[in-house]
């Protein structure tokens, strides 16, 4: 659903970028796809999103270019974040940083750290030992002192997102791609 074009002749970059990832669906699909999940199966398992309304923001990011459709073999599709999607990262990468100020008083529930030296990135993504800005494929992610396991035997999406690894590093796939 696009927002209402209130703004002056449709010229406002915010309100045409929340057209295409301002709905809560939408920017959680993005952060799972930063954090390797590309099969549909797999989207609606960690996020409990309805069916219908993961295909509708799916194809709304192909779309937009933001991902991409792609033959992952054996008859399966995989979502893959296109230059356009892993752009979103510094604007993602702070809504977390924003969520982990205000809503996670045991602390952050993933750290990020530059997987070459193992350095913790500040909340602008420089990593605190070398100084480097650090591009989204050499960011490791892992839980942090706020996060909370969740059940050993949760689905294998949720073990593998929990799993210190590489942003973009596509889940290992324990079943058949949907």
């Amino acid at each position: 659903m696009t927002l209402p074009k209130t703004y002056a002749d449709g010229n406002c970059p915010l309100a045409r970028t929340l057209e295409v990832v301002g709905e809560r669906w939408t920017l959680l699909i993005v952060r799972d796809a930063f954090y390797g999940v590309r099969r549909f199966g797999d989207f609606a398992t960690q996020l409990g999103i309805p069916r219908a309304v993961l295909t509708d923001r799916l194809k709304s990011l192909v779309r937009e270019g933001v991902l991409t459709r792609e033959d992952g073999g054996a008859g399966g599709v995989e979502y893959r974040l296109t230059d356009k999607g892993v752009a979103l990262w510094p604007a993602l990468r702070a809504l977390m940083n924003w969520g982990e100020s205000f809503y996670s008083p045991d602390g952050v529930k993933r750290l990020l750290r530059h997987d070459t030296d193992g350095g913790l990135l500040d909340p602008e993504g420089r990593c605190q030992d070398c100084g480097a800005a650090v591009p989204v494929p050499e960011i490791r992610v892992e839980p942090g002192p706020g996060f909370r396991p969740t059940d050993p035997a949760a689905d294998p999406v949720s073990t593998a997102i929990n799993t210190p690894r590489r942003l973009l590093t596509p889940l290992p796939s324990p079943r058949p791609a949907d």
